[in-house]
């Protein structure tokens, strides 16, 4: 369950009377990650956090056994008229509510709540906002436990990407053919062998399929990897454990003696870009300043765009990790291409 007392102190210092999380079968990922685990549902089903008092589930009567494991109130509805009621008391003295809404759909990893549903929240005399902010609070900050699990699976992965570029090296070296899905295959055993687990098997793709960023090879049609190639390993796992976050790195190796000028300069740009972000998060934390998604982002593509490739960089800096199922988590992402990304 949420951290409930500083998510409620943040409520208050910005004005929003109350949080309430709607789902639909499994619709609101918001909902699923802060109640710590997906369940079976079929209805509809509220959380509302107040920003003073209890937190309490409005769920179906035939679904109210669902959240009984919570140490939190969960009343139960039938029809939609009594849903109606259960949720206009609890809204009761409420003028802004938060929900998981983008105004214009700006955020859509945070926009999940249906435009019937808000129309009929805002029936019910409130002001709805985007509950975008209090996600960074509720969903974002990492236990010492997360962040230790982290630590340790950013050092396995890094550690099985070296060893994939050693399989690579040792099978050009000894006249064996290897493709691309070889190579996946051989990190997703490194994976088992070290029970870390994966939301998706890894992206191994050379030359012209290196900069395709959500490439896919297919065994029996995967490229077959030779000297002279440029090779690109993108991989991430995580220890099994809903608080525990994966470690995610992308890698890239030329298969040869000396790499070729262009990829150099290309190579150098990126990790240029990458440095001047860390020297912007390192500058705004010594002057006490907030960095937002979408700033960092910009100094990476300005950078990259005053070289001459801002046109071949179509996809965000960054994105954010955390406690939870998804590599890709429900915090800030570093972007203004995809989203304008005001998030702190």
């Amino acid at each position: 369950m949420l951290e409930i007392e500083s998510t409620q102190d943040y409520m208050r210092e910005t004005g929003v009377d109350a949080w309430l999380v709607y789902d639909f079968r499994g619709s609101n990922p918001v909902l699923w990650q802060l109640v710590g685990g997906s369940r079976a549902t079929t209805r509809r089903s509220f959380l509302l956090l107040p920003a003073r008092g209890e937190a309490r589930i409005i769920a179906h009567a035939i679904e109210k056994e669902v959240f009984s494991d919570l140490e939190v109130e969960v009343e139960s509805y039938a029809g939609r008229g009594e849903m109606l009621d259960r949720v206009r008391e609890a809204l009761q003295g409420c003028s802004r509510v938060a929900m998981e809404y983008s105004p214009r759909g700006e955020l859509p990893i945070l926009s999940w709540v249906d435009g019937g549903t808000l129309e009929l929240i805002r029936s019910l005399g409130v002001e709805v906002v985007s509950s975008a902010p209090l996600s960074q609070v509720a969903l974002t900050l990492w236990s010492r436990a997360s962040l230790e699990s982290h630590l340790d699976a950013c050092r396995q992965v890094g550690e099985i990407k070296d060893a994939a570029f050693t399989y690579i090296r040792q099978g050009l070296q000894g006249g064996s053919s290897l493709t691309e899905s070889d190579v996946q295959e051989f990190i997703l055993r490194e994976f088992r062998r070290r029970r870390l687990e994966t939301d998706h098997p890894p992206i191994v793709g050379t030359n012209a399929n290196s900069g395709n960023p959500h490439y896919e090879p297919v065994e029996g049609r995967s490229a077959q990897i030779t000297r002279g190639d440029w090779v690109l390993i993108d991989l991430w796992a995580r220890h099994p454990g809903e608080g525990n976050v994966f470690g995610d790195i992308t890698w890239v190796g030329y298969a040869g003696a000396g790499v070729p000028e262009t990829h150099q300069r290309i190579f150098d740009l990126v990790a240029q870009a990458r440095d001047k972000v860390v020297e912007r998060l390192r500058r705004d934390w010594d002057e006490g300043r907030t960095a937002q998604g979408w700033e960092l982002d910009r100094v990476a593509r300005d950078h990259i765009a005053a070289a001459g490739y801002g046109a071949h960089f179509p996809h965000r800096t960054g994105h954010s990790l955390g406690p939870g199922p998804k590599v890709h988590a429900l915090g800030a992402n570093l972007d203004d291409l995809e989203t304008h990304d005001t998030r702190e």
